[in-house]
């Protein structure tokens, strides 16, 4: 096995366990980083600068800064290291330059969101997972990690199936079987977990065998995958995350869904947009009680987040430049915290902007939206080239530019009300799909 075909499977197994497993996504990263650089040392490889190098670095640089002047500097700089994470937007675009290894690493994302939806759906038809206070939350460790990385997967395959060209291809058996051998494994890992049998050795091993699943799926050349893989995956995914989403009861992901598939069918088909209203509205007439129970604003969270936010702006009047520190908001928010406050505690301030200027100061806020910018403004750039001749497997190559545009969106609008920029693993598929543009164009710059 070559090395580039070596870190195309890590890469694989991260873009399937980020979603189920923060620990062997990373433990997968830093082995897929290790061995780019190694391609790096002995010129098989070649650095790819990117757009996003200037303000990345001035996030990370301002992010440091901030914990040096924090009142817990150790505790901060601990707190920054998720910066090692962007890494990972650097091994991403090196990985998926090739049109058949960057599609078959999205499938590897799909297969991993399906995993994460139907875990979802058992823990709350089956294992009791079912109402405000205890909804379902799959693999995650927090049903808001959960309800967001349902939503990114959800945009991640209503876009590959927008921009699939020609007749939707029927399921092979080998599709059918897999996906039977994975409905199977997921039965019995629920047996398991609700027996308390052996539960935390077959997650574990449950994890290990999908990454293997999702490396096998980048590096096989046999038979399988076939042409009908990555739209199976994708059409089953979409089902089953946006029914995870719904019984999530999680209003910032649904906000963050709805202005993310506007944005594929707003680019793919505008006129198609009553959809969106009509989708709505048929929940809405339909009235399950997981959404009924949410359209709210008079509730405890909707009051206890109007006056964190309060707290928040106090936190940045109060320190504009370097912010209060990485990872010190939980010990100086009863500093802030207004008395009319439901909860004495907050964790984050639950928006992405507000959080990183108290955190930061307002200089690392400029940082972040330029980041941010300029990645949705080389999605937007890529999309707007119309190319002659279609991708494998019948796609528009755009696609991924336009994954990368919608996905961001709904980052921004869940970001509204939830700090899910601080969640390593949303962060971590953010970056995955962010990075198809700069792959993408790459390509076509090593093209004769």
């Amino acid at each position: 096995m070559t090395l580039e075909r070596l870190q195309t499977g890590l890469m694989a197994g991260i873009a399937a366990t980020c979603l189920v497993s923060i620990f062997a996504a990373q433990l997968l990263l830093a082995l897929a980083a290790g061995v780019y650089l190694v391609r790096l040392a002995t010129g098989r490889a070649r650095f790819q600068r990117l757009p996003l190098d200037a303000p990345i670095l001035a996030f990370a640089v301002w992010t440091l800064l901030s914990a040096s002047f924090s009142p817990d500097p150790v505790a901060s700089h601990e707190s920054t290291k998720k910066l090692v994470l962007f890494a990972l937007l650097y091994v991403a675009v090196d990985s998926l330059t090739p049109e058949r290894e960057r599609e078959r690493v999205m499938d590897a994302a799909l297969l991993g969101g399906l995993v994460l939806g139907a875990g979802a759906l058992v823990q709350y038809y089956l294992q009791g997972f079912d109402t405000l206070n205890n909804r379902p939350r799959s693999f995650q460790g927090h049903y808001m990690t959960a309800s967001g990385l349902a939503m990114c997967v959800l945009i991640l395959a209503a876009s590959r199936l927008a921009f699939l060209r020609g007749p939707f291809p029927r399921p092979s058996r080998g599709d059918v079987a897999r996906l039977g051998g994975l409905a199977i494994a997921l039965g019995l890992l629920a047996l398991l977990r609700a027996e308390d049998l052996f539960a935390v050795e077959a997650e574990r091993l449950f994890v290990a065998a999908l990454a293997v699943a999702a490396a096998w799926l980048v590096s096989s050349r046999g038979p399988w995958p076939g042409s009908s893989t990555g739209p199976a995956l994708a059409a089953l995914t979409l089902v089953v995350s946006g029914w995870a989403l719904v019984i999530s009861r999680t209003r910032n992901a649904w906000l963050g869904a709805v202005a993310g598939l506007a944005t594929v069918i707003l680019i793919r088909a505008p006129k198609a947009l009553w959809l969106i209203p009509a989708g709505i509205a048929a929940i809405l007439v339909l009235g399950p009680s997981a959404v009924v129970e949410r359209l709210t604003l008079t509730d405890a969270a909707s009051r206890d987040r109007y006056y964190m936010w309060q707290a928040g702006l106090d936190m940045i009047l109060d320190k504009p430049v370097f912010g209060q520190g990485p990872g010190m908001i939980l010990a100086v928010y009863p500093d802030y915290r207004w008395s009319e406050a439901p909860n004495p505690r907050a964790p984050h301030l639950h928006d992405n902007a507000l959080q990183i200027a108290a955190e930061r100061g307002l200089p690392c806020l400029i940082w972040w939206v330029w980041l941010l910018a300029e990645a949705m403004g080389s999605a937007y750039r890529e999309l707007r080239r119309r190319p002659d001749t279609g991708a494998a497997a019948g796609l528009d190559p755009r696609w991924g530019a336009v994954a990368a545009l919608a996905t961001l969106v709904a980052l921004m609008v869940a970001g509204l009300f939830e700090y899910n920029f601080g969640d390593s693993e949303i962060l971590m598929f953010v970056l995955l799909v962010t990075a198809l543009p700069y792959a993408l164009r790459r390509q076509r710059a090593a093209s004769p």
